[in-house]
């Protein structure tokens, strides 16, 4: 039977200034562990750390652009309409530095800090 969500959750941010997640699916709203679905506000200028996640992620930009980092050369912009995929094991580094942006992140399985693998601040 499906079940409806009524709302999100609002869950801690790495990165400065702080960005809102409001996780919608995923380990603290829904106690679901095999997806997150979490829709992401940044304001312009920030930035988070690299990480290295365990994890698939897929997110869809919806307003602004995002500015990609990874490993393997220059980075990168993906712009509203636009969407990146970081395979587990990926060095990952997103930041806004020019626009706010709203963006959706889906993570397989379910994010968690433990298994994004931050680098040291």
């Amino acid at each position: 039977m499906p079940h409806r969500i009524d709302a999100p959750t609002e869950v801690p941010a790495a990165g400065n200034p702080p960005k809102t997640i409001a996780e919608f699916v995923g380990r603290v709203n829904t106690g679901t562990s095999s997806v997150s679905i979490a829709v992401m506000e940044s304001p312009e200028g920030w930035q988070e750390p690299g990480q290295r996640p365990e994890f698939d992620e897929f997110t869809l930009v919806l307003e602004g652009e995002l500015v990609v980092e990874h490993g393997g050369g220059e980075p990168f912009v993906v712009r509203a309409g636009q969407a990146v995929h970081a395979a587990p094991g990926d060095w990952v580094r997103y930041s806004t530095p020019s626009a706010a942006t709203r963006y959706v992140a889906v993570c397989v399985p379910a994010f968690s800090p433990d298994a994004a693998h931050r680098d040291d601040a």
